[in-house]
């Protein structure tokens, strides 16, 4: 297992690119171009997106990175002693906590609130705009753990 950190960590810092990336365009444009639409239609596109992000591409980026970061946790507990260690297991105790956590803890529940309602109702206004604000910090959290935590990896690397 030792032998294989080095790879892992080269993996999760490409897996933590990738997922903060696609955070990052949904913190700086995404989001506030569905906030632009009418209430209905940004919960209709905003619950499409939640639908189509389900795929093994993005499922394997986001949750099989925080599978590696676990292993890499385990690895550098369990004696791995090189230097860059402490850099490790930085970047994966922060992209395991910010992003497969966060994403799970509360922004899988705030999407399941959201397509529950009528989008065209009193409570779903009220619940898109509670969307809007909470789900898009919680984001932010999720891109800014992502992108240091691949900053860290790289550290851990070089």
């Amino acid at each position: 297992m030792m032998k294989l950190l080095p790879t892992l960590t080269f993996v999760a810092a490409i897996g933590s690119g990738v997922v903060g990336g696609v955070f990052f365009a949904f913190s700086n444009f995404v989001m506030a171009a569905l906030a632009r639409l009418p209430v209905p239609s940004g919960i209709a596109a905003m619950n499409s997106i939640n639908v189509t992000v389900i795929t093994p591409t993005f499922m394997t980026a986001l949750f099989g990175t925080g599978l590696i970061c676990l292993l890499l946790i385990a690895g550098v507990l369990l004696g791995w002693s090189q230097s860059g260690s402490y850099w490790l297991l930085a970047g994966a105790v922060l992209y395991f906590v910010g992003n497969p956590l966060v994403t799970m803890i509360f922004n899988v529940p705030l999407n399941d609130a959201l397509a529950a309602v009528d989008p065209a109702s009193a409570n779903g206004a009220a619940v898109w705009a509670n969307h809007l604000n909470q789900w898009v910090m919680w984001n932010h959290v999720r891109t800014i753990t992502a992108i240091a935590a691949m900053a860290c990896f790289i550290m851990a690397l070089i």
